[in-house]
């Protein structure tokens, strides 16, 4: 097979500066040419080497921007000094790029840890070395810490000293909601930067760029459009997903043009005199199945669940049968989606359709009852119901008020002809005295006073004019002239 992760590297060595960071992750002996390490990952030599190289991103990488300027190292113009930054966004959407490309800048020492092995002992020794390094050598060091919120909350309190007096200028990356995954003193100290997931564009024109690249695919390999397409539908926005994906396909490509020439593989460094074309074919068997962005434990749980009930609310049934997939594919707990379900049947449909809410109940009780996968049917159809139907949130709002005015204070005491009469003494004290028993009355609707005095007239429940309440609205209307005497 053709060395194609390899191909044009020799010559990528005379006119390239090849940094570490594009080797297998260690730093390479000076003199070592680019083909020491040829296999290192296409998302890895794909990596920007300045910030004008890095794609998406933009809203965080304007002119004099906080990136910018820690960037610039000691080139940097201005007052201010370098800030701290918490770099926050799904993965493949550049935060160890962007760490990668603040290494360059003059007059900075980089040191970079990860949260997953480093500890206390680790914070500490940098903060000392880095306290040396500005008091001796005037050198700022930026400490990069990768999946900050593994680091428990002693761990992030021993970076604190360091970030406060600059010592260190922290750069974090984490793919957790800040708010929920790191300490509050160091978010203080800190700028939030938030990164977003790649646009199709921002990946298409990566993919294209990594196919003709000295330090990528080097022309070896033309991307067929449906290909491309179907790379990009993959990546979720995700820049390593989209490149791994790619350099596997290629794999594909090449071997099977290997199997049709009834080649055992050519030799290394050798570049065929064409580009092979990278067909659907080749992406589909590589990478078949589109990624998952889902957190259980973080904001993206409450994120979907939130589109999920909005969906519903909103009437479109086609978005939330998506949300529902994409809980139930990245493993969420069926139960929690049911009760999701069953509230918004109260909440959201009402009494616009009673039977929402059965339909409701008897979904969570069949998924409990059932398990997965069959469960889905269950709450797919549960969710259809709910999200057709009629919409009122009459009850709800009605209960609310209801709640706020007895917070406030109203609703003073029991009306006497409504209280208990039936304990000894109870008579006496006038409970009970001039009840009206509704069945008695015509259509059992007696006039009487039921609320307390100070809440005579107040109306909570105002139904609307959609599905069974405009049935209920008229009811309603001679319900409350008969019992009120109006």
């Amino acid at each position: 097979m053709d060395d194609l992760f390899g191909a044009g590297q020799d010559d990528a060595s005379a006119n390239d500066d090849v940094d570490a960071d594009e080797s297998d992750g260690g730093s390479s002996p000076s003199g070592t040419s680019a083909r020491a390490a040829p296999r290192s990952p296409l998302a890895v030599r794909m990596r920007p080497r300045s910030l004008d190289d890095v794609v998406g991103q933009q809203h965080l990488l304007g002119h004099g921007s906080p990136l910018r300027q820690l960037a610039a190292g000691s080139d940097a113009t201005g007052p201010a000094g370098p800030s701290s930054l918490i770099l926050w966004g799904p993965p493949g959407t550049g935060k160890t790029t962007l760490a990668h490309v603040i290494a360059k800048g003059p007059g900075r020492k980089f040191v970079e840890l990860s949260a997953i092995t480093a500890g206390v002992k680790d914070v500490r020794r940098v903060m000392e070395e880095a306290l040396t390094a500005r008091d001796l050598f005037k050198t700022t060091t930026v400490l990069f810490l990768d999946e900050i919120h593994r680091f428990n909350k002693a761990q992030q309190d021993a970076l604190l000293p360091g970030v406060e007096n600059r010592w260190v200028v922290l750069v974090a990356a984490t793919t957790e909601n800040p708010s929920f995954s790191v300490v509050s003193p160091l978010l203080s100290r800190s700028l939030l930067l938030t990164l977003k997931p790649l646009t199709d564009a921002d990946v298409e024109g990566l993919l294209r760029k990594a196919a003709t690249d000295v330090r990528g695919l080097n022309g070896t390999v033309e991307l067929g459009e449906e290909a491309l397409a179907h790379l990009v539908r993959l990546s979720g926005g995700d820049a390593r997903r989209a490149l791994t994906a790619l350099e596997a396909a290629a794999g594909v490509a090449f071997g099977d043009a290997d199997g049709d020439t009834g080649d055992a593989g050519s030799p290394a460094g050798v570049v065929r005199e064409a580009p092979l074309k990278i067909e659907l074919k080749h992406t589909e068997r590589a990478l078949d199945v589109a990624s998952v962005r889902y957190d259980r434990a973080g904001d993206q749980h409450y994120d979907v669940a939130s589109a999920f009930i909005k969906s519903i609310r909103g009437s479109d049934v086609d978005a939330a049968l998506h949300y529902l997939a994409r809980m139930l594919e990245a493993g969420e707990d069926p139960r929690f989606v049911a009760r999701r379900i069953v509230i918004s049947a109260a909440e959201d449909v009402g009494m616009a359709d009673p039977t929402a809410l059965q339909t409701a109940v008897a979904a969570a009780q069949a998924v409990q009852l059932i398990g997965m996968p069959e469960g889905r049917i269950i709450l797919a159809e549960a969710v259809v119901h709910l999200a057709t139907a009629p919409k009122s949130n009459a009850s709800y709002l009605g209960i609310n008020q209801a709640i706020a005015d007895v917070r406030a204070g109203l609703g003073n005491g029991i009306p006497a002809h409504l209280r208990d009469a039936h304990y000894p003494g109870s008579k006496q004290l006038g409970h009970g005295k001039g009840y009206k028993y509704a069945h008695d009355a015509p259509h059992s609707v007696a006039t009487q006073q039921y609320p307390p005095d100070d809440l005579v007239g107040r109306n909570y429940y105002q139904p609307t004019a959609n599905g069974a309440e405009r049935e209920i609205t008229t009811r309603l209307e001679r319900l409350r002239k008969i019992i009120r005497g109006n």
